[in-house]
């Protein structure tokens, strides 16, 4: 299936590792261009040097307010074009309502909640008819994940922006959609399972709730990504599709 994506471009943020990278590869396999962003400078050029020409990498973070202008420019200045923007950014700290700070707090919604809004309103003045607007969310947004309280407070409220984000920019014919990853096998995940003392344990339990029973690759993240972002889902908009092995309880 051809998804229309030859020389569209895109920026994808915390795209130097994990499902954002995920998301990069398979857009850039699929024949896209990207520009992706990490916090760290050597880490997001060699991740960029990896995906090879049609990537561009930019040492950005996604709280920093002039951020999204930085990245818009770039996308137009090496590939001539702005298509869309790929929202991703790695999770807050984990942790109990007793137990996270209001430091932690204000960082989260700082980079996770405020950058995001900040991303997407950027965007948003700067696309055109066929344009996209995705955020990388979590399964928390339908059902909150014990140990992950911050995630809990602030990926709802995301979703909730998105949907009206989607219903203001639809008339303009730009899309908004939302990726809800649970279990998917990545450093941030697996990190989650060693909280237990037993990461191999934490596991098995996990993937005993999962109807698939196993966990889901980064790839096969990357790939529901790269279709929703995708002139092939151009009658897509304001939804959250859930990418865990069918692990939300609900239709």
């Amino acid at each position: 299936m051809d998804l229309g994506l030859k020389d569209r471009v895109y920026i994808v943020t915390g795209g130097s590792r994990g499902l954002g990278n995920a998301s990069a590869r398979q857009l850039v396999a699929d024949g896209a261009k990207v520009v992706i962003t990490g916090r760290d400078e050597k880490t997001v050029a060699d991740a960029a040097a990896e995906l090879g020409p049609d990537a561009v990498g930019l040492a950005v973070d996604n709280a920093d307010p002039a951020g999204a202008g930085r990245l818009i420019a770039a996308a137009r200045a090496h590939f001539g074009r702005f298509d869309g923007v790929l929202i991703s950014v790695g999770g807050p700290a984990p942790g109990f309502v007793a137990d996270n700070t209001d430091e932690q707090w204000q960082s989260a919604f700082e980079s996770v909640f405020l950058g995001a809004v900040r991303l997407a309103r950027t965007a948003a003045g700067e696309l055109s008819d066929g344009g996209v607007i995705g955020f990388v969310l979590s399964g928390s947004v339908h059902e909150p994940i014990a140990g992950l309280t911050i995630s809990n407070g602030l990926r709802p409220g995301l979703a909730g922006f998105a949907k009206s984000l989607s219903d203001e920019l639809g008339p303009r014919g730009i899309r908004v959609v939302g990726v809800l990853p649970s279990r998917i096998d990545t450093d941030r995940v697996r990190e989650l399972d060693a909280l237990s003392g037993d990461p191999e344990a934490a596991r098995t339990a996990n993937e005993s709730r999962i109807p698939l029973r196993r966990y889901g690759t980064p790839e096969e993240f990357g790939k529901v990504a790269a279709f929703l972002l995708s002139p092939a889902a151009s009658y897509l908009t304001g939804v959250m599709v859930p990418v865990d092995g069918g692990s939300r309880h609900g239709f």
